[in-house]
């Protein structure tokens, strides 16, 4: 990838493609499909300046996978790949895999 710096407090993100077949064996057409809302943090600003002229360090960092708005950032297009250019505010959360752990539902049981 060409080497891009985003400014400020800005982040380039590369969009996470979900699976294409569901639980119940299902394939969704591409049309049908809308874009993900989860990336991984390609590339990270310095971050903003605050009030003082202090540059104030990105919560998040290259590697992260996160989860971003609907029509969070802009897409952008390097060497022939797709990108989001977005704001830190734009994140809504860091994904933290548990590692070993599995989720499991628990079933409610009335009496």
């Amino acid at each position: 990838m060409t080497d891009v710096r985003p400014l400020g407090d800005r982040i380039l993100v590369k969009r996470v493609e979900e699976e294409e077949v569901m639980k119940g064996g299902i394939i969704i057409p591409d049309t049908a499909k809308e874009k993900p809302q989860r990336g991984e943090v390609m590339a990270v600003g310095l971050g903003r300046l605050d009030e003082d002229g202090k540059r104030v360090p990105l919560d998040v960092k290259v590697g992260d996978s996160i989860l971003f708005g609907k029509y969070a950032g802009n897409e952008v297009t390097i060497d022939d790949e797709e990108y989001l250019i977005m704001r830190e505010e734009d994140v809504l959360a860091v994904v933290v895999e548990a590692k070993g752990a599995k989720r499991t539902a628990k079933k409610k049981t009335s009496k």
